[in-house]
């Protein structure tokens, strides 16, 4: 927070002002009543400490002038000169704390980190109006940028109608993020909102998770199984991945979408079924057609209405909105501050993992910080050299651990552009299972 601490007695300011600082605080120290109230005046402060007696005007002067020009401002009140008088005035006032010399530092720094914890609060219950209220976002959405805005502005547009959509953008973008505000802002929303990935499941599955199976379909099958279409009735069927369906499971989901029917695997019974579709892929699903391994007619079903998420690179200025919203997201209640230099360098930095690998780089400062509150430049943990070196030039050396781990994961990047991100292929050429591609993929952030 911004704090202004008025005190005449040198040895209080310079050691309370010190220890304010470490805490994370920005800290103007005055020695005069008279000048703190031109400093009112011309600057904003979240948090005003004033002494009682002071060369000038008196605290209380102080403490009224700091509520009338901003009347959200924490103000605390310390005195030697204890007194029921003194207190009542104080808090007649307007003080919302009284503070008795001679005290602990720690004390106050612990009532500043309670004031910040309540000041978050309120913002975040302010931000989450604004995003229901879809004044600046959509539900579970952070962005200010003019890239992200034209995106909000399109979803509130066909959020209300049962269009299918589909969504690209690179890893990490926050594709389900945007189908999960198509859903809840849809008459749909008290109904269910089901996803599925194409890539994370083998061909012999997918079909049963879509469309559910009959007992004794096939072996193993021992009971009736309902599938993610029916368990998405009356809602939202989210199909992630979509590039990575199988031909002839594309030919069952055309006709589901056409005629609004399916029948389980190893069943007769035809379902109805009502529901939007919602799709997401991180290629082009054209050039897959052009290609002969995605339907023509089933991508212009899919592509009615077109959503094209921007990569984080992209995004000006919402980089530090997000990492403030992970700090407070993940930072397990406690209050991190977070130096300015660290949202320089993560300003900097191009994100090729986009807003998943800013929120993993957010958790990983958060736990390198251990007990302290503020988040330094040290925190900051890349775990590949390029980003080691965007966000801190100065470390050009990995460990062992860490190369291997970065030559991997490029490796599988390399592996899956060569075969168009076709994943059982992928795995083919690296020999390895589909399963243990899929979990690489989960671990390494690769969509």
């Amino acid at each position: 927070m911004k704090v202004l601490l008025v005190e005449d007695e040198e040895s209080i300011a310079i050691t309370l002002g010190d220890d304010l600082r470490e805490a994370g605080h920005e800290v103007t120290a005055l020695a005069d009543g008279t000048l703190a109230l031109r400093t009112l005046r011309d600057q904003a402060f979240d948090c005003v400490i004033t002494d009682v007696r002071l060369p000038g005007v008196d605290g209380i002067e102080v403490l009224k002038a700091a509520k009338t020009a901003r009347p959200d401002t924490e103000v605390l009140v310390m005195t030697a000169y204890a007194t029921v008088e003194a207190a009542v005035e104080a808090m007649r006032c307007g003080a919302d704390d009284y503070i008795q010399k001679p005290f602990l530092n720690e004390a106050v720094v612990e009532r500043l980190r309670r004031i910040g914890e309540y000041r978050t609060l309120l913002d975040d219950n302010r931000k989450l109006r604004e995003d229901l209220q879809g004044s600046r976002g959509l539900p579970g959405i952070i962005g200010d940028s003019r890239a992200m805005q034209d995106v909000f502005k399109v979803v509130r547009t066909v959020a209300g109608n049962d269009a299918s959509v589909l969504i690209t953008g690179e890893s990490g973008t926050g594709k389900e993020r945007i189908a999960q505000a198509l859903h809840k802002l849809s008459p749909r929303s008290v109904k269910p909102f089901v996803a599925l990935s194409c890539g994370a499941l083998p061909d012999t599955l997918l079909e049963t998770e879509l469309f559910g199976h009959e007992k004794g379909a096939f072996t193993d099958a021992g009971r009736q199984r309902k599938g993610r279409f029916e368990l998405a009735n009356g809602g939202t069927m989210f199909l992630d991945d979509i590039d990575d369906m199988p031909l002839q499971v594309q030919v069952k989901l055309l006709r589901v979408i056409q005629e609004r029917e399916f029948e389980r695997v190893g069943g007769e019974e035809t379902i109805q079924v009502d529901m939007r579709i919602v799709s997401a892929t991180k290629v082009s699903l054209l050039e897959l057609v052009k290609q002969g391994k995605f339907r023509e007619d089933l991508y212009y079903r899919l592509n009615v209405v077109p959503i094209n998420l921007p990569p984080l690179r992209e995004r000006e200025g919402d980089v530090p909105l997000l990492v403030q919203h992970f700090r407070r997201l993940l930072g397990g209640g406690r209050n991190f501050s977070i130096k300015t230099d660290v949202l320089e360098a993560m300003s900097k930095y191009t994100w090729p993992g986009n807003v998943r690998e800013l929120e993993n780089h957010v958790a990983q400062a958060i736990a390198m910080a251990g007990s302290s509150r503020v988040l330094r430049k040290e925190h900051l943990l890349p775990v590949d050299k390029t980003r080691r070196a965007a966000l801190n030039p100065s470390t050009d050396l990995m460990p062992l651990r860490e190369v291997l781990v970065d030559a991997e994961r490029r490796h599988i990047e390399k592996v899956l552009k060569s075969v168009g991100g076709h994943r059982t292929k992928a795995a083919g050429v690296l020999g390895i299972s589909r399963k243990v591609l899929w979990e690489k993929l989960k671990d390494y952030g690769i969509d």
